[in-house]
């Protein structure tokens, strides 16, 4: 039999309040209830009932019966009723009636533990738990004493507000007040300890509550398995799951959800499909969740195929996926170049639901623009404007950078301006888009001009306009303007760049063998106020050596050491490198042996450059031998290279011999 609908519910009790409190009390106690109780009743259900009306009707409801019974079930429904146009805040208002009951109640209707039960629990609601705690003062006084539904509903409030240490000590002072914690309560401290990532606390609750002989239900095993399975250990939860069913406790959509979410993201995609198939067996429908881990699961494999079809399972489901989810897992085929894939899911948006937003436009947008596809990139954004979506500052610079990285600086500009008339000011993004393009092409005078026309608009360059600026005339050699822009950046409060991006660009320009624009932003460095590192010096020396410069390359290690950087085994391997490259092997055998009797670690880099760029190519293969041993013995593999030479140089028996004895 297929449950009704909440609205058809809602919708029928205008015509039911008659019957309202027959169906919702007691016969004995139908027979006291004031007719105000079921009008209050159907109008809370219906969302009709106001704060005027409910004070008027709670009253008649006070006055005319002699439990609080009756005012207790309305305070109860009041807390955990939806909010609606007529009453926004439920367990605000149910603590105002609280007052009025306590105010005004007979005797025989005051309120009893119960009704300080609700009270405590519409304080968990409103999240201030520690004014249910206040409660307890009155409990006391009044004589009703402290009991497990209390402590169990303020802990729960502590943990839902984040107070972990307050709930937790709360537990404890329960149970040093003789009160046992029963099932609800171990469940609220053990999600809370699983919510804040105390999964030890947790476990060690779960054992105790069994040792005393508290069954755990479902809640206490979907928790705990959660908690486990966003920790990342999956052999634990995975036993829990199997003892739960063992035990005969269903497992429901939430459990199910958690142990395949976590098989998923450990890469056990194998048993996260059995879990599927056992939710299936045993009638549990899967929802959203349970289909976007498996879609992520797939993805994160590579396993494009099942993740798409796993998606469009979901649509034939009847489930609709949220345009968030739709719009991740397009990026996500996009960033893999599987375009195809991801306008097949915009297809299915289109066609069906979530519709694509601004953001679906975009992901396509870029996914065409990063593989060059310039017709789809016209095609997406003109379908975009037809359907009504306006283009936002996102669409438009990745507009702009696709033509722009393609130096079509025409068109780009063109967007540009378009972008602009659209009413859309470009922000620091869209400038830092051209302004990277410009100096990627050397136009350095256009992306001034550029930077100069957003100061003058009033968008503010930021750290990354001016690490870009500064770069850019730095590779293209103009190192008095790169030094200007950074004091520049320095003198208006911004952080300059970092060792690292300075590191880079020195890099950068060694490997083009323009040594002494790299060794010129060295002074760049100290002039911000940072030290050069050894990346920096070991940059300049591989750079001099490139250039076969090695006086200068030796000069610069002579710099490093004199300012307290040590060499590394990174300096002396591109030293050895660069006497090797430069023809200089006996000076490149005697650094070597240098480098042994100091301590450096020999690495694998090291040993085939010696071998290969040395003796190999002296033929001095028996010299070559003694390091080859070296090689076997620190476990090292020899390079492709190196073991071509050297076999070029053996006959065929002693090329099996060497094979056997040496890692290729």
């Amino acid at each position: 039999m297929s449950r009704r609908r909440l609205s058809s519910i809602f919708a029928s009790s205008s015509s039911s309040a008659s019957s309202t409190a027959s169906t919702s009390a007691p016969a004995k106690l139908v027979c006291a209830l004031p007719p105000a109780y079921a009008v209050f009743k159907e109008r809370l259900l219906s969302g009709t009932l106001g704060p005027d009306d409910a004070r008027h009707l709670f009253d008649e409801v006070l006055l005319g019966c002699d439990l609080a019974k009756a005012p207790n079930q309305l305070l109860s429904a009041l807390a955990r009723a939806p909010p609606s146009v007529a009453s926004s805040d439920g367990p605000a208002f149910a603590i105002e009636l609280f007052k009025r009951m306590d105010r005004c109640a007979s005797p025989q209707a005051a309120p009893n533990g119960y009704t300080y039960s609700i009270l405590i629990d519409c304080y968990r609601r409103a999240h201030r738990p520690d004014l249910g705690l206040a409660i307890f003062g009155r409990l006391l006084k009044t004589g009703l004493g402290l009991n497990v539904v209390a402590y169990s509903t303020v802990i729960d409030g502590f943990f839902k507000e984040g107070e972990v240490d307050k709930a937790y000590d709360l537990f404890r002072e329960m149970k040093k007040q003789g009160i046992s914690p029963n099932v609800v309560t171990y469940n609220s401290i053990i999600d809370g300890l699983c919510k804040s990532k105390a999964m030890d606390k947790a476990y060690d609750l779960f054992r105790e509550m069994k040792k005393q002989g508290i069954s755990p239900d479902v809640v206490t095993y979907t928790s705990i398995i959660d908690g486990l399975c966003k920790s990342n250990a999956m052999d634990k939860p995975y036993d829990l799951f199997c003892e739960m069913k063992k035990q005969g406790i269903s497992p429901n959509v939430v459990t199910y959800n958690s142990i395949i979410d976590g098989l998923c993201k450990s890469k056990a995609i194998d048993k996260a499909e059995k879990v599927l198939q056992q939710m299936l067996d045993a009638g549990v429908q899967p929802n959203n969740i349970t289909y976007s881990s498996l879609i992520n699961g797939y993805s994160s494999l590579g396993m494009w195929k099942e993740s798409v079809r796993t998606f469009k399972d979901m649509s034939n489901c009847g489930l609709t996926p949220c345009v968030i989810s739709c719009n991740s897992f397009m990026h996500a085929l996009c960033k893999r170049g599987r375009i195809k894939e991801a306008k097949d899911i915009f297809d299915s948006m289109v066609k069906n639901r979530p519709k694509p937003d601004v953001t679906s436009y975009a992901v396509l947008l870029h996914g065409y623009a990063t593989q060059g596809c310039f017709a789809d990139v016209g095609n997406m954004f003109n379908l975009m404007e037809s359907n009504g979506i306006a283009p936002d500052h996102h669409v438009f610079t990745i507009l702009i950078d696709a033509f722009a990285r393609r130096g079509m600086m025409d068109k780009a500009i063109l967007i540009f301006e378009d972008m602009r008339k659209k009413g859309l000011n470009p922000d620091v993004c869209t400038y830092l888009t051209l302004i990277s393009a410009y100096c990627r092409m050397g136009r350095l005078g256009d992306a001034l001009e550029k930077f100069n026309h957003m100061v003058d608009v009033g968008v503010p360059p930021g750290s990354p306009v001016y690490s870009c600026l500064i770069q850019g005339h730095c590779i293209h050699g103009d190192l008095v303007k790169a030094n200007e822009l950074i004091s520049e950046m320095m003198n208006k409060g911004i952080p300059p760049p970092c060792i690292k991006f300075f590191n880079s660009t020195i890099n950068n320009l060694c490997k083009e063998g323009r040594v002494a624009k790299g060794k010129g932003i060295v002074d760049m460095i100290i002039h911000t106020g940072q030290s050069p590192d050894v990346i920096t010096f070991n940059s300049l020396i591989d750079g001099y050596c490139l250039v076969g410069d090695m006086k200068e390359a030796l000069r610069i290690v002579d710099v490093m050491t004199s300012v307290g950087v040590e060499p590394d085994v990174y300096t002396y391997n591109t030293l050895v490198n660069g006497y090797c490259q430069n023809g200089s092997i006996d000076d490149a055998l005697t650094l070597f042996r240098d480098m042994f009797h100091m301590g450096v670690t020999l690495t694998s880099v090291a040993y085939n450059t010696i071998i290969h760029g040395t003796l190999l190519r002296k033929a001095e293969v028996a010299k070559a031998g003694n390091y080859l041993s070296k090689i076997d013995e620190n476990n090292f593999a020899v390079e492709a290279s190196t073991a071509s030479l050297l076999l070029s140089l053996f006959s065929m028996e002693e090329q099996m011999k060497l094979g056997n004895r040496v890692h290729f």
